[in-house]
């Protein structure tokens, strides 16, 4: 090229330079002499740059003095007297001081300078945290809030596709709902912010979004998304900055049941199908990354042909998601649970080189640590359950120790809902459960904190406390997403008194219930490292069966109290304050014949040959064993597996009863119980050693509950079925076959002809009706109006044959509506679960309790002197029945004591899961046939006791843990 020629270039490349176009290749002042157009090329030359381009933030994002979030008119706000847990320093860090927020940024923390505050005069909104712990806003990673709305209406869930197999160009911003119960709800538990999935019905269902749970101005979707990708408003990414994280979900597994599950939803086919359907996919994307690049590899090289416009830039709106995966700028979501679904995820993700940020659900990631070290670009995260699993086949090698495992093999765990699977405003109490069992204090704090917010990509933005240019740039958060606690996180129960969302309070006038204060510590753990190693050296299911005591005779020394039944309730008997000063329980093939101080009952043992077995409780406690009642815990193995089930009953209003049964006829959930299942082996190991099932329905029923040992090998073993008969169960449910007022015409048809009615239903309804209140009568209802029919209906039989009708409401959401009334009724209720959720239309006036509201609909009920019974799980038809969540029955009793501001103590709550409950559902609960239950380390109702030793009288044996 001649001199002139040179200097033409250099004034052309000036010019381009001082107009803003860009030069990609020093090569065009080499042997290629091609015309150059900026105009023409620049939107194509940044194309291709861009695709080199890591995804995050961009360099400059915090040196910004304003929040993008920021909300005009917005006060600062400083947060004083805060104990601070900050996520830094390998989630160790706490900090003891005050944080100032302004501009949708957190400002400063720490000891902060009284001239910086005097900037800012009358207009600083000063909170007193009193030493209360501040934390980040909880943050989920895998939830359906938003596409699946509460309550649950006909065309409001966009969670699945049913058009295919593999769908990446399907968006789950298209379907979040902005009029979802559930925002709220949340917030009140601490969460901020989520992840919202597509649903799992598809290999590929498509890409997912992070909302922000703040209710805006604008009342919009869009203004609720975290950081929106680029390609959320156009078909083609801001050219000029780091792409920003996209999100992606997959499920990797597939179950062979008839009702069908996950991909086998969309179509009839196997594992083999589902990983074909995935690589076909990524193929396709393949072809098209590798065009994508052969173009700018022409262009870099300034080939005529391209550089004249000649051709385009090859993209496809249906597998640009998957491209974006193959470079490494999407967080690939997978949901998938066994070890063989891992393990063909991470061959896939090495076969076509694309990073896996999570696996979801992942219950046997615990099992196959070294299969997630595989994967390419290195271990995914594992968002796991504390304890919701056996639901399914794929969820049966589940351990509540899982999250320990995992950790201590170098693993990143994450806490999720899978929101409404478990309701998102108590995410926190999976970490917390997860603590429980084993995992370390800052591990559980950074499950529902920094771990989900590195996992999407978003650290920068959530997940840690600290301010904008800090002392460590990897951790900066600058967003003043942040929940104060009445407690301290990881302490059952654990309420937030604020919540603040882009530098905004979200609770208006929140109800503080008060504390004790050894809650404001981190609860004290037993050590688990041996229950861990049974747990992987088994699979997931390590023996379960109990051990009886070789001994007649079993002495409880170091015993702190004793609680009994007496007059049908459950009172203390004895205490201890000096902890050097302990007593001593004796029981003798299964019942406790003396206790009391040191040395009380020694005639006892000195008038025995045989040597007894001690048992040391370390300052804990025996108490009455608990009794479950809420899902049909005894007839089913696995939930959602046939085999394994006693199977749903006929329902009569919606389905021809098969003539051999006979008129009238009456299903006992007796005939139908199974023995040994691990989720009544786990509640009996947890102290709940007897349950009250009804039989197995859809919707409208009829059946015979019964009250069975937990803890039996069989039917016929001594103690195994102590009635066979409790009382007459029905249901009155809305959205079922028959409309309720043909439910409540069919009930008041059958008992205002009972004295007619020689069938077995007519023999079981007399005793309900004109036997003076032989048997109760148990309906499951939520709804308020409802109930107030079944009161009117009640009133009219008992008119009718001058007998008391002993009538239990279970499930009862909607109760407290109707508290005054069902008092002046004599009508017991069974609150299932203790905390309500508007999963239906018919259920959604519930009454939310602390932060929400100062009443719970326990607290409700017992100002008016109402017999209460509490129960775990729901009657919701949109989640599995909870038979997991049988053995958390006393961490629930727990949890509502510390809900109420002092009105419900510890023998109250004892008994609403225990004597209460007995009462509502017609078991007999006499004190003769009281199992007991030993804990070491605390009382029954402590989250960190365990369970050592189960009394039975029924059985006459005493079984050791």
């Amino acid at each position: 090229m001649s001199d002139g020629g040179n200097r033409q270039l250099l004034v052309v490349l000036l010019l381009a330079l001082l107009l803003g176009f860009p030069i990609i290749s020093l090569r065009l002042l080499g042997t290629h002499t091609t015309s150059f157009s900026p105009v023409n090329r620049t939107p194509t030359v940044n194309k291709c740059r861009s695709l080199k381009l890591p995804a995050g933030p961009p360099p400059t994002f915090h040196e910004r003095s304003e929040s993008d979030r920021f909300v005009p008119g917005t006060p600062p706000t400083l947060i004083r007297n805060a104990t601070i847990w900050t996520g830094a320093y390998n989630r160790t860090e706490v900090i003891y001081g005050d944080i100032l927020l302004d501009k949708g940024m957190i400002i400063n923390i720490g000891r902060i300078q009284p001239i910086l505050l005097q900037t800012y005069g009358a207009e600083l909104v000063v909170f007193d945290a009193r030493r209360r712990w501040v934390t980040p806003g909880i943050v989920d990673l895998h939830s359906h809030m938003g596409n699946s709305p509460s309550p649950d209406l006909s065309g409001s869930a966009d969670v699945n596709s049913f058009k295919g197999i593999a769908q990446p160009w399907l968006r789950s911003v298209d379907g979040i709902n902005t009029h979802d119960d559930s925002y709220q709800l949340s917030v009140a538990g601490g969460l901020t912010a989520a992840l919202i999935l597509p649903g799992s019905a598809n290999a590929i269902g498509g890409q997912a979004y992070i909302i922000k749970l703040r209710k805006t101005a604008e009342r919009s979707t869009s203004s609720m998304i975290l950081e929106p990708p680029y390609q959320m408003n156009s078909s083609s990414s801001d050219l000029s900055s780091p792409p920003r994280w996209r999100h992606i979900k997959r499920t990797t597994w597939l179950t062979f049941l008839l009702v069908g599950e996950n991909p086998s939803r969309v179509y009839n086919g196997t594992r083999m199908d589902t990983m074909w359907a995935f690589r076909q996919a990524y193929n396709e994307a393949t072809k098209l990354k590798q065009k994508q690049d052969e173009f700018c590899a022409k262009l870099e090289a300034g080939q005529s042909e391209i550089l004249d416009g000649q051709g385009e830039f090859p993209d496809d709106l249906r597998w640009e998601a998957l491209v974006d995966v193959l470079r490494g700028r999407v967080k690939v979501n997978t949901h998938c649970y066994e070890a063989v679904d891992l393990d063909a995820f991470v061959r896939l993700s090495n076969e076509f080189k694309f990073p896996v940020a999570a696996f979801h659900h992942a219950h046997e990631t615990y099992l196959v640590p070294d299969v997630l070290k595989r994967a390419y670009g290195g271990p995914p995260v594992s968002a796991i359950f504390s304890g919701f699993s056996r639901y399914k086949r794929e969820s049966y090698h589940f351990s509540e120790f899982a999250a320990k495992i995992l950790t201590e093999n170098g693993l990143t765990v994450v806490m999720k809902s899978d929101h409404s699977a478990i309701n998102s405003r108590y995410l926190l109490h999976e970490a917390q459960q997860a603590y429980y069992h084993g995992l370390p204090e800052n591990v559980a704090f950074a499950s529902v904190t920094s771990n989900p917010a590195d996992a999407m990509g978003m650290g920068h933005r959530i997940g840690y406390v600290k301010q904008g240019m800090c002392h460590f740039a990897e951790y900066t958060s600058n967003y003043p997403d942040l929940a104060i606690w009445d407690s301290h996180p990881l302490a059952l129960g654990a309420t937030p008194v604020q919540v603040y969302i882009d530098g905004i309070a979200q609770l208006e006038n929140p109800a503080v219930a008060k504390k004790p204060d050894e809650l404001q510590r981190a609860p004290k753990i037993p050590n688990y490292d041996e229950e861990a190693r049974k747990a992987v050296e088994y699979d997931g299911l390590p023996p379960l069966s109990p051990t009886e005591s070789s001994s007649d005779l079993v002495i409880f020394t170091n015993v702190k109290q004793v609680f009994i039944k007496s007059s049908m309730r459950v009172v203390r008997d004895f205490f201890v304050h000096d902890e050097d000063a302990l007593g001593e329980l004796i029981a003798s093939k299964g019942k406790p014949i003396c206790w009391g101080s040191h040395g009380t009952c020694s005639f006892i043992v000195g008038s025995r040959t045989s040597k007894p077995t001690i048992v040391d409780l370390q300052g804990g406690s025996v108490s009455p064993a608990l009794s479950y009642y809420g899902s049909p815990l005894g007839l089913q193995h696995i939930t959602l597996e046939p085999s394994t089930t006693d199977g749903e009953i006929f329902d009569p209003l919606s389905s021809d009863v098969p003539s051999i049964l006979g008129n009238g006829a009456l299903i006992r959930a007796a005939d139908g119980l199974q023995y040994g299942s691990r989720d009544a082996l786990m509640a009996y190991r947890s102290g709940v050693t007897t349950a009250i099932t009804a039989p197995e329905h859809g919707q409208c029923f009829f059946g015979l509950g019964t009250y069975f040992s937990t803890g039996a090998s069989h039917k016929l073993e001594l103690g195994a079925l102590p009635q066979e008969i409790t009382a007459l169960h029905t249901a009155v449910t809305y959205n079922a076959a028959s409309s309720v007022s043909i439910q409540i015409a069919v009930l008041r048809r059958l008992f205002l002809s009972a004295s007619e009615d020689t069938s077995p239903l007519g023999t079981a309804i007399k005793k309900v009706a004109t036997v003076g209140g032989q048997m109760p009568l148990v309906v499951e209802v939520g709804n308020a109006d409802a109930i107030a029919t079944l009161i009117m209906l009640k009133r009219e039989i008992e008119a009718v044959y001058g007998n008391t009708v002993r009538l239990t409401i279970a499930g009862a959401a909607e109760s407290h509506l109707l508290a005054k009334e069902l008092r002046d009724a004599n009508v017991g209720v069974i609150v299932g679960p203790v905390h309500p959720f508007p999963h239906s239309w018919d259920i959604r006036r519930i009454l939310p309790g602390p932060p929400l509201s100062k009443d719970s609909v326990i607290s409700k009920l017992l100002d008016h002197n109402i017999t209460v019974g509490i129960s775990p799980v729901g009657l919701s038809r949109f989640v599995p029945p909870g038979n997991w969540n049988a053995q958390n029955l006393r961490l629930y009793a727990a949890w509502t004591a510390l809900d109420s501001d002092g009105r419900i103590n510890k023998e109250q709550a004892l008994s609403m899961a225990s004597v209460n409950l007995e009462k509502l559902l017609g078991a007999s609960a006499q004190a003769e046939n009281t199992d007991f239950v030993a804990t070491v380390g605390g009382d029954l109702l402590d989250p960190t006791s365990q369970v050592v030793a189960i009394l039975s009288q029924r059985s006459e044996r005493v079984d050791i843990f």
